[in-house]
């Protein structure tokens, strides 16, 4: 039994660490929505540090999803 415990929290926390891992939607419109209130607050200059941010949210959210879909693809052979 004990096993089966062990086993059973190590698929939960796997889980729970690959749900975390994407970025929703909700995050997303959340993201874009704070960019547009910095941006109003600074007189309409978007700050160098929030571009850079974008920019690297941008290439992870890339690469998330290619590892995504490679995990699909091996998934479906």
């Amino acid at each position: 039994m004990n096993r089966t415990v062990m086993w059973m929290g190590l698929a939960c926390a796997v889980l729970l660490a690959a749900g975390c891992d994407r970025r929703g939607p909700a995050e997303r419109a959340g993201a874009k929505l704070d960019t547009a209130v910095d941006t109003i607050k600074n007189g309409g200059h978007e700050p160098v540090s929030d571009s850079v941010r974008d920019d690297v949210n941008k290439a992870r959210d890339k690469v998330q999803d290619a590892a995504h879909d490679a995990a699909e693809k091996a998934r479906d052979k």
